[in-house]
C-alpha cells in the first residue's frame, strides 16, 4: 500500500497511517514528518514537494517551501553561581537532543563571545547574583555584549530563562540584561523570557516546553518536561531526596564554636545522611528548610485575629494543616516581597499598601526593615480571612549553607557552620530564620529537612598537586575545612594556604585546633590570620594578603588556584581589589592587564568564589 502526499490536507486515515510510521523512523525523519503533518493540519503549508511515503518507512526528504528551513543546531549557555542554572541547562540539552537537535552546551565562562555571530538558535539560562550582578562565570559574556565589540545579531533567535529571588530589589536583573541586549543587537525572541522566583520548577518546565515546541514546530514532537523532572535535574545524584522531597536528617551534634564572652554565636551542626543515598563533594552546599520563630507566628495570628487551629490548604495537592502549622513550616513571614505585597494590597484596597507599592524606591526602603507582622500592623490588614491571606504568601525557601565536611572524612555525615543572627528593630527582637532555629530549637536526635545543592563552580582542582589559596573569614571558612579534610584523605601533595579572620583570637577562632593539627601534619602548608578587634587598627584578611604579596604572587605564577568564600557585599570586593594590587605591584601590570589576568584565572577555573 502506498500513500500519495500532495498539497491538499490529509484525511484522517492518512494521518493515522503516518502516525503509525513515526515510531519506526530515525530522529531526523520523525521530527520532519511530525512537523509535516502539523503543517497540513493547521493549514500553514501552501506548497509541498510531492513524494511517496510507503508503509515500510522509506520516505524521501521533501521540505515545506512556505517557510525557510530552521537550523537544527542549538546553543545552550548557562551562567550559574550555586548550580541551579547548570542542572536546568543539562536537562534542557538532553531534551533537545532527544528531539534530534544538535546541541552545544557550555558555561558562559567557557564560551568564546565572538562565536555569537555564527549561532542561529541560542538558549540562555542565567541566575542573578547579589544586587543585580551576573554570576562569576557570566561576567565575561555580559561585559562583551554590553561593549562596542558586540556584533549585530540579526539572524539570531533566542530565549532566556532567568533565575532570581523576588526578595531582592534587582529581581532576575541579569536575565533581563541579556534579553534586552540581544534584542538591541537584532536578535528575535524564540519565546518570551521567563523570570523565576526561588520556587522555579513549574515556570522553568513551562519555558522548556515552549522552547521545545517552537524549535520542533509542534508540541507533539517535542514532548513535555514536567516540574518533577526539573527538580530531579538540579538535585543530587541518584537519591530520591531533593529540594521538593527533602531528607529528614538526624542531628548528631549542635555546638557553639565561640568562646565565653564573644559577641557572636556560631553553631557547628553535624547531621546524619545515613540511608539517604545523598552524596556531595567539597564546595557543595546543603539546603535546609527552617521553621519560623514560634513567637513571631503567635504574634502574627493574634494581630490578624485568626483561629490558630483553623485548617488551610498549603499546596497544589490539597494538603491541609492548621493556620499555626502553615505559618510555622510552610510560608515565609519575614521578608515581604513586592509580588506578595501587591496581592495583599488587592485583598485590602483601602489599606494604603497600594500607594506604597507605587513608589518603588520607598517600598524597598520600608521593606528592608519590615517583616510580615510590621506590614499587618502598619497597614491595618486585620480582617482578611486566613485562607485568602496565606494563599498569596511565598513558600518558605530553603537556606543554603556551604558544607564544612568531606564525606571521605565523615562518611554518611554532613557538617555546617552557621552564624546566628539576632538584632532589634522598631522595638522588637528579630531573628535570622534558619540560624536561630538551629541555635535555639534543634537538639541532637531532632531531624531537619535537607537536600544537597551541587556547585560545580566551587571545586578543588582536578590535579591534586595544584597549590590552593583559600580566603575565608568567619563562617566563610566552612568549605575550606571540607577542602583540607578531602586533601588529607586523598593524600594530595599540593601546597595549601589559608587566610582566616574574625573579631577576637581568644573567642572567635573557629576550628582552631583542627587548623593547628593540619599545620603540624603538613596538610595545611601556611596560615595567616586577622583578628580585627585585637589591634588598635582593624586588620582584615585582605591586609594579610597584601603583607605577603610577593609570596602570594609567586604562588599564582606557580599555578595556584584562589578560592574566596564569605560576605559578598564588602569582603569579596576588598579581597578582589587586593589581588589586583598584588598583580600590579609584584607583576608590574597595568590596571587593565591585572583585570585581564583575573579574567584568565576565572576562565581557567583558578579563581572561584562562593559568596553571599
Amino acid at each position: 500500500m502506498e500513500l500519495q502526499v500532495t498539497n491538499s490536507p490529509f484525511n484522517q486515515e492518512q494521518v493515522e497511517l503516518l502516525n503509525r510510521l513515526i515510531p519506526t523512523l530515525t530522529d531526523g525523519q520523525r521530527i520532519w514528518l511530525s512537523g509535516y503533518i502539523a503543517a497540513f493540519q493547521s493549514g500553514t503549508a501552501t506548497a509541498v514537494q510531492t513524494g511517496l511515503i510507503q508503509q515500510n518507512g522509506q520516505i524521501p526528504s521533501p521540505v515545506p517551501v512556505s517557510t525557510p528551513a530552521i537550523s537544527r543546531e542549538v546553543t545552550v549557555l548557562y551562567g550559574s553561581q550555586t548550580g541551579n542554572s547548570i542542572g536546568l541547562s543539562k536537562k534542557l540539552a538532553k531534551k533537545l537532543e532527544e528531539q534530534g537537535l544538535q546541541v552545544t552546551l557550555s558555561s558562559m565562562g567557557d564560551f568564546k563571545p565572538n562565536g555569537l555571530k555564527k549561532i542561529e538558535n541560542l538558549l540562555i539560562v542565567v541566575s542573578t547574583h547579589g544586587e543585580g550582578e551576573p554570576p562569576d562565570n557570566a561576567i565575561p559574556l555580559h561585559e562583551f555584549l554590553n561593549s562596542k565589540r558586540a556584533p549585530k545579531l540579526d539572524g539570531l533567535r533566542y530565549s532566556v530563562l532567568a533565575l532570581g529571588d523576588t526578595s531582592y530589589e534587582f529581581f532576575c536583573q541579569t536575565g533581563k540584561d541579556f534579553d534586552k541586549r540581544l534584542q538591541e543587537l537584532g536578535g528575535t525572541p524564540l519565546v518570551p523570557r521567563v523570570d523565576c522566583d526561588v520556587d522555579f520548577d513549574e515556570p522553568a518546565a513551562e519555558w522548556m516546553n515552549d522552547v521545545l515546541a517552537s524549535l520542533s514546530s509542534t508540541t507533539a514532537a517535542a514532548g513535555t518536561v514536567s516540574s518533577e523532572a526539573i527538580t530531579a535535574a538540579v538535585s543530587s545524584g541518584e537519591s530520591q531526596f531533593n529540594r521538593t522531597n527533602p531528607f529528614k536528617a538526624e542531628v548528631l551534634e549542635n555546638l557553639n564554636l565561640n568562646g565565653r564572652g564573644s559577641d557572636r554565636e556560631t553553631r557547628h551542626i553535624e547531621l546524619s545522611l545515613e540511608g539517604s543515598n545523598l552524596d556531595y563533594e567539597p564546595g557543595d552546599s546543603l539546603g535546609v528548610f527552617p521553621e519560623n520563630h514560634p513567637r513571631l507566628v503567635d504574634e502574627l495570628i493574634a494581630a490578624m485575629g485568626w483561629n490558630a487551629d483553623e485548617r488551610v490548604t498549603v499546596n497544589k495537592n490539597g494538603d491541609q494543616v492548621s493556620v499555626y502549622e502553615a505559618l510555622l513550616r510552610h510560608y515565609e513571614i519575614t521578608a515581604v516581597t513586592k509580588p506578595v505585597a501587591e496581592q495583599l494590597a488587592k485583598l485590602s484596597p483601602e489599606s494604603g499598601l497600594g500607594a506604597l507599592i507605587a513608589n518603588d524606591a520607598e517600598f524597598r526602603n520600608v521593606m528592608n526593615n519590615c517583616d510580615l507582622l510590621d506590614v499587618v500592623q502598619d497597614y491595618a490588614l486585620k480582617g482578611i480571612p486566613a485562607a485568602d491571606f496565606l494563599a498569596v504568601l511565598r513558600k518558605i525557601p530553603a537556606r543554603l549553607y556551604s558544607i564544612a565536611s568531606s564525606s571521605k572524612s565523615y562518611p554518611d555525615e554532613v557538617h555546617l557552620t552557621v552564624r546566628t543572627v539576632r538584632y532589634e528593630a522598631r522595638g522588637r527582637e528579630r531573628y535570622g530564620v534558619c540560624s536561630v532555629h538551629l541555635a535555639e530549637r534543634i537538639e541532637p536526635g531532632d531531624t531537619l529537612p535537607v537536600y544537597i545543592q551541587h556547585n560545580p563552580n566551587f571545586k578543588l582542582p582536578d590535579n591534586p598537586d595544584t597549590p590552593i589559596i583559600m580566603v575565608g573569614p568567619g563562617t566563610g571558612v566552612a568549605p575550606f575545612r571540607a577542602f583540607l579534610g578531602e586533601r588529607e584523605e586523598t593524600g594530595a601533595e599540593g601546597k595549601t594556604w589559608l587566610f582566616y579572620g574574625d573579631q577576637h583570637f581568644a573567642t572567635d577562632f573557629l576550628y582552631q585546633t583542627e587548623w593547628q593539627r593540619w599545620l603540624k601534619d603538613g596538610v595545611l602548608t601556611k596560615m595567616d590570620v586577622a583578628f580585627s578587634r585585637d589591634t588598635e587598627q582593624k586588620v582584615y584578611v585582605q591586609h594579610r594578603m597584601l603583607e605577603h604579596s610577593k609570596e602570594l604572587y609567586q604562588w599564582l605564577q606557580e599555578g595556584a588556584a584562589v578560592y574566596i568564600c564569605g560576605d559578598e557585599k564588602k569582603m569579596a570586593h576588598d579581597v578582589h581589589a587586593a589581588l589586583i594590587t598584588i598583580l600590579e605591584q609584584e607583576g608590574g601590570l597595568s590596571s587593565e592587564q591585572a583585570a585581564e589576568y583575573m579574567t584568565r584565572l576565572q576562565q581557567e577555573k583558578r579563581y572561584q568564589r562562593d559568596v553571599y
